[in-house]
Order: C-alpha cells, then structure tokens, then sequence
C-alpha cells in the first residue's frame, strides 16, 4: 500500500521519518511508554453498521419516513420524554452484540497488552473497544455508550440485562424507582458531555504518541484534543482524507488510508501480525448468532413479511430494513409519559420543566451552526473520513471548548 504523506522543509525532531517504518520504530522505542488514541466512525466502518447520512440509504435518510417532526429528533431528550418508541426501535437493531470488533479495535487492545495504552478516546456508541476486549479503565466514550443505562428522570442505573430483554423484545424500560423512561447513557441533545470525558483531557499532557484513526476532526471539544498534547509529542493520522491542522508540526505523520488496511500494514513493521490475527480470531464469537436471534422473544403482531424487494431496498443495509420493518412493531410497554421537555429544538417552544430537572444544553438553532458546532446527538462524520461501507454512529455535539477548558 502506498501513502501520501504532508511535505515538510524542517526534520523531525524526535521521529526518524514521516513514514509508517519511522513510526514503527518509535512505537518500539523506549521513549514511547504512553500511547493516546482518538477514534471516530472510520474505525468502525467494516463492522457494518448502517450509515446516518448517507442519501437514500442513510438512516435519517429512511427515519424521516417514519412520521418523525425531523430525522435528529430520534436523538432529541425532549422528544424521547413525548415519544421514546423511534429510539428503541433504533437500538434494537443497532444494540451491541450485533457486530463484530473490527481489526482497528484488536490492534488497540493489542497496544494494551503491550502496556502501551494510556488512554482510548472514542467518539463511537458501539462499545465494540470493549467487545474486542479493550480494559474499561482506558476508555473514554466522549458521547456516552450502549454499556450503560439510566433512567432520564431520577438518574437511577437500570439492569443490564432488564434493558437488554427490553430492547430485544421491543418494549420501553421504565424506571423502577420514578416510572420515568429508561436509555442509553448515550448522548443525546440536550444533555451535557460526560464528567468523566472532561476530566480525562488532562491525560493528553501524558502522551508520548497521539493516533488518530477515522475522524473528520469537525466535531467539537473532541477534535480540540488534538492540539492538547505536547509540540514534542508525534501526532499520527489514520484516515481516508487528510483532515484538521495534522502535518503542522514537525513530528505529524499522515498515513492515508482505511483504518484496518493502515492498522496491519503497521502491524507487519512492528512484528506484530500474528498477534493482531490471533486477537481479532477472538471476537467472532462476540457476536449474536441467528440461532441467538431466533431464540429472543418476538412481538405480539407482525407485520407480513413482503413478497417482494424494491431497487431501494437492496440498495439498504439489512440492519436498516429491519429497523423500518421493526418500527411498526414496537410495543410501547408504558403509558405516556408526562411531558416533562425543555425548550424544543423544532419549534423554539419551552414548556413547563418539574424543578428536579437537571439544567440541559440548549441545540443549536439552524442547520448551519450544526455543521460548525452541533448540539450532542449520535450521528456520522462526512463520508470522506470513512470507507466506502457504512459507518459506525458517531456523536455530534455543540462547541464547549470554552467551558472545558474551565473545568481543567
């Protein structure tokens, strides 16, 4: 595989070159201990999750068919505590267990294994670094997970496998506590970063190498991560496209590429390759077989299976055709909740708000502001950091760079 990699007059200073060997070579050196990684949607693009933005085959693309006031408002608090029967019909096709770690998730467990991981900071839900057996303690999930749950009203944790049984049986968790509406401690608009995110930015000021794999570096605080580290610390880019200010300082080096492609040819300069294979050989029984599938329990009513496909729909992912087949489904175990939202983002209307609500971050208001600096809501980068497949859900969230920097 050939790279293209960003020319530059001056030397580097503490790498031998600008190449995969050079990089290579550090990796093995006694002067890298702490390797810091940041990862977007690219890194898990051939696990085959559907894409959210891609046109017609994208799930906001198909999700606007389902009666929805806007595609995001899957991901909207506020129209979660009206209507919660969009997102769960959403999770249950995407709930981990369904895909398999991609060869990107084994290399960064293998770096843990090697006692080089510092810190994983992902932007993905997929929990898939935890699948492929990444320890807990080195992820950071900048926008929330699947690997947890609580309820949105009195914050009380749920059963994993109570929520697991919900999602898979199509029904809506409530609390046992409040009755209020169980999710995802994923991200949503409307909801502040999490605690421990912002106070693992510090970590950067450790880092003896900063990889960044499948990021447009668009998104913020996220992408200010980049500029957090040491000058003296070489910054590696693992992408599609070259992206943000990375090949600015003397030790950047830009390996263009897909995330797995890049990641085994790494491999095979570092010595690596028969590790990598052996540990990625050990998820393939991480995922829910169609026996597993088959044996979960199904809805009351079907729908008739159809006789026949449209052009359209052999163009989808299989996932997403199930998850329109299955929003007709949902059971909605639950009676409505009472309304409880914060200033909506569709309409500008604010309703009443219980006052043990907890204060949220308002969305932004136009589509343009939400290229810039978006409100937090799962979504994809552009298609230009990914591969061709479709990528992994990856948060949006609106620009707080000012009030982290306050929090540090």
């Amino acid at each position: 595989m050939s790279y293209r990699y960003r020319n530059r007059r001056d030397k580097p200073q503490v790498l031998e070159g600008r190449d995969i060997s050079s990089l290579a070579k550090y990796i093995k050196s006694t002067g890298c201990k702490n390797v810091v990684l940041m990862l977007g949607a690219g890194v898990s693009t051939s696990a085959g999750i559907p894409d959210f933005r891609s046109p017609e085959t994208g799930l906001y693309s198909n999700l606007a068919r389902l009666n929805l006031p806007h595609p995001e408002a899957v991901f909207e608090i506020s129209f979660f505590r009206k209507q919660p029967v969009p997102f769960y019909t959403l999770a249950h096709e995407l709930y981990p267990g369904k895909f398999r770690p991609t060869i990107t998730h084994s290399f960064i467990r293998l770096l843990a294994e090697k006692s080089l991981l510092h810190t994983c900071f992902t932007q993905n839900i997929d929990t898939l670094e935890r699948r492929a057996g990444v320890p807990d303690d080195k992820i950071i999930e900048a926008h929330g997970s699947f690997a947890g749950q609580r309820c949105i009203e009195c914050k009380q944790p749920y059963d994993d496998e109570k929520m697991k049984e919900h999602i898979f049986s199509m029904k809506i968790a409530k609390c046992e506590h409040c009755g209020g509406y169980v999710k995802p401690d994923i991200v949503f608009f409307g909801e502040e970063l999490p605690e421990k995110f912002i106070r693992a930015i510090p970590n950067l000021r450790s880092a003896d190498l900063l990889i960044i794999m499948g990021t447009s570096l668009t998104v913020y605080p996220f992408a200010s991560l980049a500029q957090r580290v040491d000058e003296s610390c070489p910054r590696v880019l693992i992408n599609l496209d070259h992206v943000g200010d990375i090949g600015s300082r003397a030790d950047d080096i830009v390996l263009l590429g897909k995330c797995d492609d890049v990641v085994k040819d790494l491999c095979v300069e570092l010595g690596w390759e028969d590790e990598l294979i052996k540990l990625w050989n050990e998820t393939e029984d991480s995922v829910v077989s169609d026996k597993q599938k088959d044996s979960d329990p199904k809805p009351t009513t079907t729908d008739p299976e159809p006789t026949t496909r449209t052009s359209l729909d052999i163009k989808k992912p299989d996932a997403l055709n199930e998850i329109e087949k299955q929003f007709s489904q949902l059971e909605l175990d639950a009676n409505d909740n009472p309304s409880r939202s914060r200033t909506d983002s569709t309409t500008g209307s604010k309703e009443k708000v219980a006052t043990e609500d907890v204060p949220s971050v308002s969305p932004a208001e136009s589509s343009t502001n939400k290229e810039k600096s978006t409100s937090k809501a799962p979504e994809t980068e552009s298609t230009s950091s990914q591969s061709s497949a479709a990528p992994i859900i990856e948060t949006e969230v609106e620009e707080r760079s000012t009030s982290v920097d306050n929090k540090l």
